[in-house]
């Protein structure tokens, strides 16, 4: 399935790309941490739709969304 001659499956693959980026815009740590967690999870379901599945995409974003809340879990304390 594609929009505008792109796959849906680029297109979350953007988002991702685009939500990392803005991530490291964020002033905030916290802020940071939340938007970047957001941007590795749009990856960690690119990393799925890839066919076939891309474990090292998947792998990555899924351990850095466990490293931004394990620190957001601290600050939080």
């Amino acid at each position: 399935m594609e929009f505008l001659g792109i796959s849906i499956t680029d297109w979350v693959g953007y988002a991702a790309m685009a939500t990392v980026l803005i991530s490291f815009l964020m002033t905030s740590v916290n802020k940071l941490r939340i938007v970047n967690s957001a941007g590795c999870l749009l990856f960690v379901f690119y990393g799925i739709m890839l066919m076939p599945l891309s474990k090292p995409i998947v792998i990555t974003n899924g351990a850095i969304i466990c490293v931004n809340l394990f620190y957001l879990l601290k600050a939080k304390k």
